[in-house]
């Protein structure tokens, strides 16, 4: 017995090693969570507008998602450079989500070998705005043959811009256009350097300035030619954390659902106004339209039936060299889990691959434009 005592107390020391060695394999590592948005605000403010990641990141939804776990920390980086700039920077890998990436360049960097998987969306359906010189002559877009615009190449913008053009018979070659980025284009519109550039709300401003006129938008053509954004994630770190995936789609999840909410309209303006952009030309553009219309997570027909037509389309631009596999991008399974943990599963409408209306939505049930 004097011999087998120590032996019995060896393999129960041994054995509360191992265990505390498990359980300290089992404490998360600090992490950083580093997302990446593609755009800034007026004169370079680090805020987004017109979207959920701008309701998400001004109200401090993923924060607030965190707020408990000291070893994680949050990190945003706003790209002047939009999209291209974006991808630029999940290619060195320095990003774990894009947030609020327009569609044409997410198509262009999964095609040139970027390995993300598609969460969620983040805005569809959002208003093209013809800004001109109110001396240039332009009245209509077939008075754009010969003038000098801009266009941010590589954008989302530019194959919007581009379907709108060719749907009434023009494309890029009948006009001078040279690439300006938003902040390039406000410039050169007001030195009187360009005729006129295709953009967002942030012309509305000049309009009521007096310095354009605005002959054009897609307001009543939304589901035809407006665009689309998502939010995406780095495969690398989902394979490595999807417990904290989940917790950033939770996150936006709330963020999507205060932002589709009509009573919280005056909230969410107040949000995207932190860009420097006005509240009247956020209220101008969602004039008589449900925010839930743009303000909408759900991967349905859809939006994947957009995002396989863009695809195909760029590929016919000569944009991309090969197909994009568009169905294996998508990841549904954790917007799935947020919305049913959330009672949203029946929240927002949801459309069919044409833009009809398939399902109304919880939303539809709240007053229009409540304050």
């Amino acid at each position: 017995m004097t011999f087998q005592v120590p032996r019995i107390l060896l393999g129960l020391m041994m054995a509360a090693g191992l265990a505390a060695a498990a359980a300290g394999a089992a404490v998360a590592e600090p992490v950083t969570i580093r997302f990446g948005y593609p755009g800034v605000g007026a004169d370079n403010r680090l805020f987004a507008h017109g979207d959920i990641v701008a309701v998400a990141h001004a109200g401090h939804f993923i924060e607030d998602e965190f707020s408990g776990d000291p070893d994680v920390k949050i990190e945003w980086t706003f790209f002047r450079g939009a999209g291209p700039s974006l991808n630029e920077s999940l290619a060195a890998g320095h990003l774990d989500f894009a947030a609020g990436l327009g569609d044409l360049p997410a198509i262009v960097g999964r095609a040139n070998g970027l390995r993300t998987y598609f969460l969620m969306g983040d805005k569809v359906r959002d208003t093209i705005y013809l800004a001109v010189r109110p001396d240039s002559g332009i009245n209509r877009l077939e008075d754009l043959v010969g003038h000098r615009l801009s266009q941010f190449k590589g954008t989302n913008m530019q194959l919007a811009a581009d379907r709108v053009l060719a749907a009434h018979g023009l494309s890029e070659r009948n006009a001078k256009f040279i690439n300006l980025d938003v902040g390039g284009s406000l410039a050169a519109l007001n030195s009187g350097s360009i005729d006129g550039t295709f953009g967002s709300i942030e012309l509305l401003q000049l309009r009521d300035r007096g310095i354009v006129k605005i002959p054009y938008s897609t307001k009543a053509e939304a589901a035809t030619f407006g665009r689309h954004q998502s939010i995406l994630v780095t495969e690398a770190f989902e394979k490595a954390h999807p417990e904290l995936v989940q917790r950033v789609v939770n996150a936006f999840v709330k963020a999507a659902r205060f932002g589709a909410d009509e009573a919280n309209r005056k909230a969410v303006f107040d949000f995207w106004a932190k860009t420097g952009f006005p509240v009247e030309s956020f209220a101008e553009d969602f004039e008589n339209e449900r925010l839930a219309n743009r303000l909408t997570p759900v991967i349905d027909d859809y939006l994947v039936g957009r995002y396989r037509d863009l695809a195909a389309r760029v590929r016919e631009y000569g944009m991309i060299r090969k197909d994009v596999d568009i169905e294996s991008w998508f990841k549904p399974s954790y917007l799935d889990a947020a919305l049913k943990a959330q009672h949203l599963e029946h929240f927002w409408p949801r459309y069919d691959a044409d833009g009809k209306k398939v399902a109304d939505g919880d939303v539809e049930t709240t007053k229009l434009g409540a304050k």
